[in-house]
């Protein structure tokens, strides 16, 4: 089943849409990767290393992000992964909210990660490389 890390500049935003997610699909691993190390706004990079790491399967991780800098520091913490993680962690670009519930009812039922960003693709937002 694939994973899924979700990155917000706030956890509680982090925390609230892990809640939906699991709302639609309790049985999907999930992990909120909020706010920074001292509890402030922002992301950090070992945060989502280690929220990679908690729900990491060869089924694959999916990221999903908020803003343009959650989008760097999560290209970051994938760039620190074996080249083997790197093949199955993909960030989707999508709205953050209806995009989580997307990836984790697609993710309870088993679809894989390509099914999963073809599932997401009219919820694009930031148009990231």
């Amino acid at each position: 089943m694939v994973g899924i890390v979700i990155i917000s500049h706030s956890s509680k935003v982090a925390e609230g849409v892990k809640e939906l997610a699991l709302q639609m699909a309790d049985n999907v691993p999930i992990v909120a990767a909020g706010g920074t190390s001292d509890n402030g706004l922002g992301t950090d990079i070992e945060k989502i290393i280690l929220a990679i790491n908690k729900v990491y399967s060869e089924d694959g991780v999916a990221i999903l992000f908020d803003l343009g800098s959650a989008y760097m520091n999560a290209q970051m913490a994938i760039e620190t992964l074996s080249d083997e993680m790197q093949k199955n962690v993909v960030i989707i670009d999508a709205a953050l909210v209806e995009g989580a519930i997307v990836v984790a009812v697609e993710s309870s039922i088993g679809k894989d990660l390509t099914e999963i960003q073809e599932a997401v693709k009219g919820l694009c937002l930031h148009k990231m490389p």
